[in-house]
């Protein structure tokens, strides 16, 4: 019986006995006990419905990583844009939209090692290019990773997606051939690696409690997949799809398992996540996922029902598959109960690749690189500056909208922030806390940030100002120098304030802004960090490093 119809009961039982003036009395004191009950107990439902998202005071992290996504091809970044993406926009009109946050690198490798240390790439020995698909790992076993810092901090965390930062394979012959990734030459042959053993070292080392990986991107062999450390199945053929048949889709020869099929990788990590996000859900435990998607990274696969949706090309359709399975997890998240203090984190890894095919989006109308100059690979806009949406409803308001430029390697600072973790000089190096952004106060103290190309050349922002420290002294991965139409000056300076296309280099005019630039430049590269803190030695470089020569001409 309710307490409401207890109180309905002992009104009625006191009226019979009650003079005619004190019924009215009674009535009106007995109604306002009946209010008051159904206010609280309405409180208390929506408390109990709530009950998985609050029950913990630390935030569930759920941080997407597209691969190759171009600012533009979201409809909420690009008021022309001819791609919609719906399900990604709510997810930015619920939370706060960044208009001005770069991945660390206009390539895959180097942004992801920046995501999971906190720590620019080119302070390894990965000083331009990325790793292959059986390069050693690029992350050494003293590196503290955000995945540590959450799991220590009493976080479930799981890798679920698109690795490409080297992994150490167990061999046939028991030989250990490396311990880290020392240079592009470093690679297991195919021949040699023994898929029946567990790695050697791999994702459930740095952190992580539980992986399910591609080891590279998903046209980079060996094709399995690879669970806690351990191939799911080993492989029994060899795939190759040629550039000149499969222009949108084409992937380097090598050794695939039966149960990869490159067209259902992406569902395939999705379903993963909500099957993790669904079963972790009502834990006393919050959870991390870090969820780097193979996509829309060549090869560009759509599937029914997208294939031909965008009536642009697979690319596009592409996209559109991406904003309908984000939409799924968001759907998984708030289904489960926990959307009120999950931290969702959606952005890219570099700008959009060419492969894309802009001059078909162009004929359409569609820019991926929205105004921006360059691609990906490029140091210019178009090749770091990403989307970046957050959502987080317990925390941030809806609609929220910030112009501070923010960096992928920021994630790590923004996590210790979160479980009130100091970091040590050692760690996170290039990490500034976004917590003060997310609340809308002051205290996001990044300086500046410092851009990086394909080639290894380096940019570096400050407010309005941007320099392009030596473009002429790029790497290409075969170690030659880059080659370029023509010979480019030594210092290119923009004011992004009135020339966000860069079309215009004013180094000429402000002299005295180049050297401010240039020496803060040289300066966190020599100290080892951007942080405030002590000096930090870079990793030693394995072979000449060429695009840092500006440092001892200057």
């Amino acid at each position: 019986m309710s307490n409401a119809f207890v109180f309905l009961l002992e009104f009625h039982n006191e009226e019979l006995w009650m003079p005619p003036d004190y019924k009215i009395i009674n009535y009106m004191f007995q109604l306002h006990k009946i209010v008051f009950f159904l206010c609280v107990s309405v409180f208390v439902l929506k408390s109990t419905a709530q009950s998985k998202s609050s029950k913990n005071s630390q935030p569930n992290i759920i941080y997407i990583l597209a691969d190759d996504l171009g600012i533009g091809d979201l409809s909420i970044y690009n008021e022309g844009s001819k791609i919609y993406t719906p399900h990604l926009d709510t997810m930015g009109k619920e939370g706060m939209v960044f208009t001005d946050a770069h991945a660390s690198s206009s390539v895959c490798t180097p942004t992801r090692y920046g995501i999971l240390t906190g720590r620019y790439n080119w302070r390894t020995p990965l000083k331009q290019f990325v790793t292959w698909g059986t390069s050693p790992m690029l992350i050494k076993d003293d590196r503290y990773t955000v995945a540590d810092l959450l799991q220590q901090h009493g976080y479930k965390t799981a890798n679920i997606g698109k690795w490409h930062l080297g992994l150490n394979w167990a061999t046939k012959d028991g030989v250990k051939d490396y311990e880290y990734y020392t240079g592009i030459k470093d690679k297991y042959e195919f021949d040699r690696i023994d898929y029946s053993k567990s790695l050697v070292k791999g994702a459930n080392d740095l952190g992580f409690d539980y992986s399910y990986l591609l080891a590279a991107s998903l046209n980079m062999p060996p094709f399995v997949y690879i669970e806690n450390d351990k191939v799911v199945k080993v492989p029994n053929g060899i795939s190759e799809q040629k550039r000149a048949e499969h222009p949108y889709a084409h992937w380097i020869k090598g050794d695939i398992s039966e149960d990869f099929v490159h067209e259902e990788v992406l569902p395939v990590f999705v379903d993963k996540s909500i099957s993790f996000i669904k079963e972790n859900a009502g834990d006393e435990k919050p959870f991390f996922i870090y969820l780097p998607l193979p996509a829309p990274h060549n090869p560009i696969l759509p599937i029914e029902p997208w294939k031909g949706k965008s009536n642009i090309n697979p690319y596009a359709d592409f996209v559109l598959m991406i904003d309908d399975l984000m939409g799924n997890i968001f759907k998984a998240v708030k289904e489960s109960g926990i959307e009120e203090n999950t931290l969702i984190i959606f952005t890219s890894d570099n700008g959009c690749a060419s492969n894309a095919n802009y001059a078909v989006l162009a004929k359409k109308g569609h820019n991926p690189s929205y105004i921006y100059s360059g691609n990906k690979g490029s140091y210019l806009e178009g090749g770091h500056r990403v989307p970046f949406l957050v959502k987080w409803p317990e925390k941030i308001k809806a609609n929220s909208v910030s112009d501070e430029t923010v960096c992928t390697t920021d994630f790590m600072a923004t996590c210790a922030d979160i479980v009130k973790y100091k970091l040590k000089d050692d760690q996170a190096e290039d990490s500034f806390s976004m917590l003060p952004i997310f609340n809308q106060e002051k205290g996001y103290d990044r300086e500046a940030t410092i851009h990086h190309s394909k080639t290894g050349i380096f940019a570096i922002r400050k407010g309005d100002w941007k320099l392009i420290q030596s473009p002429n002294s790029g790497v290409t991965a075969n170690g030659r120098p880059e080659k370029s139409e023509k010979d480019l000056p030594e210092e290119i300076l923009y004011n992004l304030k009135t020339d966000v296309a860069e079309k215009v280099n004013v180094a000429g005019q402000y002299p005295e802004k180049v050297q401010e630039l240039k020496q803060l430049l040289i300066k966190q590269i020599r100290d080892g960090r951007s942080t405030p803190g002590k000096v930090q030695d870079n990793d030693p470089a394995t072979a000449p490093w060429v695009q840092t020569a500006f440092i001892t001409k200057n």
